[in-house]
């Protein structure tokens, strides 16, 4: 059984830094493309970022690009999302998510989940 968990959120103030991180199990995470995805109270989930298995493509919501990055570390069989200069915009439950087909923003091709961790960014 494939299991995804997330950890490092937290609450931050505006500019500052978070690093969120995604441990899979069950079944090396080379066999997966990983993306990230946030839901923000009131709205739907939307996609934040994603790596291919080979960590060759890489796609981002236009409004993080530059400030978010994604990585992935096979060997370890974690994915993480560093994240900059945070804005209050970016309050929302983010979750990590592992594909078997090709790397997508899709959320519908995502077949695994983690439980969501909470980022809070005050002003």
């Amino acid at each position: 059984q494939v299991r995804l968990v997330e950890s490092g959120g937290g609450l931050v103030q505006a500019g500052d830094s978070l690093r969120l991180s995604c441990v899979v199990s069950g079944r090396a995470s080379t066999g997966y493309a990983m993306g990230w995805f946030r839901q923000s109270l009131g709205k739907e989930r939307e996609f934040v970022a994603a790596v291919s298995r080979t960590r060759d493509d890489r796609y981002y919501k236009d409004s993080v690009k530059g400030r978010f990055t994604i990585s992935r570390d096979n060997a370890r069989n974690t994915a993480a999302l560093q994240m900059n200069s945070l804005k209050p915009e970016d309050t929302a439950v983010y979750y990590c998510a592992a594909t078997e087909s090709a790397v997508t923003d899709r959320q519908g091709e995502y077949a695994y989940w983690g439980q969501g961790t909470q980022v809070t960014v005050s002003s």
